[in-house]
């Protein structure tokens, strides 16, 4: 894992133009929908929430826990404050959508756990609510993957380095991971990029780590 990182980094020229580009990457526009896909621990819940932050100054955020794990900590490390975050819990599939839905109404940004079993015509009709409400919307499939055209942005963790516990302990300093990029915030194409957390409310995009472009559509 560590041996692929590096390779990335060895074999990669980084112009500042484009890592600017990159950089942009990570932000959501009113009414733009961001997919994440990703194992537990690969940062994908703080790479949501700082999607969402910057909408904090402008009203509160809602975050649907389906598995039951959502923790205000993390909420609050990426700089949303206690009084500008709901988060509700259910696991109820029959009941999903209509919170989310709910959500959009009220909220400045959305993050939504999306269940197994939800329909895609759902994710269809809550992603133009979004868009029709200019309200962001954040959405984490706990399995499998959201159906083509539904996200402005899809965010798929690949690769996760923790450096600071070699052999088994030590202190944990930071988690790099590497996130393929696609959809249509990448014009079709999909991205390579890392992103470093070292558990602040500051994510960076590491600047040495090339971006590679395949051909392949991104729905």
């Amino acid at each position: 894992m560590a041996a692929t990182l590096q390779r990335m980094v060895d074999s990669s020229t980084y112009h500042q133009r484009d890592f600017a580009q990159v950089k942009d990457l990570l932000s959501l526009a009113p009414g733009q929908i961001a997919g994440l896909k990703g194992i537990p621990g690969s940062g994908l819940t703080r790479i949501g929430l700082s999607l969402l932050a910057p909408y904090a100054a402008h009203g509160p955020l809602a975050y649907l826990d389906v598995r039951g794990w959502a923790s205000p900590l993390a909420a609050w490390e990426m700089g949303i404050p206690h009084d500008r975050l709901v988060i509700v819990r259910s696991s109820d599939l029959v009941a999903w959508g209509r919170i989310v839905a709910i959500l959009l109404d009220g909220a400045r940004g959305v993050y939504a756990e999306v269940p197994a079993g939800v329909r895609d015509q759902a994710l269809y009709r809550l992603a133009a609510k979004a868009r029709i409400k200019r309200t962001p919307l954040v959405l984490r499939p706990i399995t499998g993957e959201l159906p083509s055209g539904v996200a402005h942005l899809y965010l798929k963790a690949r690769e996760v380095l923790w450096e600071g516990t070699e052999a088994g302990h030590g202190s944990l300093m930071f988690r790099r991971t590497l996130f393929e990029v696609s959809g249509r915030a990448t014009g079709g194409m999909w991205r390579m990029i890392e992103v470093e957390d070292d558990g602040t409310n500051d994510l960076r995009v590491v600047s040495h780590v090339g971006t590679q472009t395949s051909l392949v559509v991104a729905g």
